[in-house]
């Protein structure tokens, strides 16, 4: 048995059967860790979900920004941007029934010494306590009436940790550090407009994976989001967006030996963003 893990995917179905072909996936033996944002400005997210909820326990998948953006949209929470693919899904006659699969999967899993999370964790947060809070958000979104808190939920503020956070408040940061956040500062306060190079990062922040002494650190985190980062592997960090979206790669980690595979993904799937 293999497990593969494999950075945002955001609707690129075509590039994800090719990377599958490579990798020569078996459902019946291997498994597949998918590190969010499975849908959105890519040609085909229609498929890669209904994909993904074919092959059940063959695939572990954690909640990106974009994936819960289809969510609020769907829920009438936020309106479609001018980039977004998602109307395949709301039009789709399986669509209800993908909607309901998707607000049940994780935001953040943990198996051995491996987790995987969208974005990040905040440097206070150790596995244990990043586990607990993402059930809290999780069992949230799982309620029939979750649009009564997901309203809420949209805004940068607060942009930092306190254990006596309550409400959406609560679930805000929850949700904003580990599907937003890319850079913070040693304390822990979030900046959410930072998207470019490590080497751009401003003043007094860091790489969230780079704070001193950060809490999670013993555990090796499998994580995406971040495209200008790319490919990016330490001893305990394992970043695997390298934007087949935008035209460059999609890229998988053999996390048994941390072999890397890759398919180019071209600028027919660029143009579709």
């Amino acid at each position: 048995m293999a497990t593969y893990a494999i950075g945002d995917l955001q609707g690129c179905y075509p590039s994800f059967q090719q990377l599958l072909e490579l990798i020569q996936f078996n459902p019946q033996q291997d498994q597949l860790w998918l590190a969010g944002d499975i849908v959105n400005r890519g040609p085909d997210s229609l498929s890669l979900l209904r994909f993904i909820k074919q092959a059940g326990d063959a695939v572990i998948m954690v909640l990106g920004n974009h994936d819960l953006h289809l969510l609020m949209v769907a829920a009438g929470l936020a309106k479609m941007r001018s980039k977004d693919t998602l109307q395949p899904i709301l039009d789709a006659p399986d669509g209800a029934e993908l909607l309901f699969w998707l607000r049940q999967q994780r935001l953040f899993y943990t198996d051995g010494d491996y987790a995987m999370v969208h974005a990040g964790l905040l440097p206070s947060w150790s596995i244990k306590q990043a586990k607990q809070l993402a059930h809290e958000v999780e069992h949230a979104l799982r309620q029939d009436d979750f649009q009564d808190t997901f309203s809420q939920l949209y805004g940068n503020t607060p942009d930092s940790w306190c254990d006596d956070y309550e409400g959406y408040q609560r679930l805000r940061v929850i949700i904003n550090a580990m599907t937003r956040m890319r850079v913070c500062t040693s304390d822990g306060k979030m900046s959410f407009t930072f998207k470019g190079n490590p080497g751009d990062i401003p003043s007094g922040y860091f790489a969230w994976f780079d704070v001193p002494d950060r809490a999670s650190k013993n555990t090796t985190i499998v994580c995406g989001h971040w495209s200008a980062l790319g490919l990016y592997q330490t001893e305990n960090i394992i970043a695997l967006d390298t934007g087949c979206v935008w035209g460059g790669h999609l890229t998988a980690i053999r996390l048994q030996d941390r072999k890397i595979f890759q398919v180019p993904c071209g600028e027919s799937v660029a143009r579709a963003r």
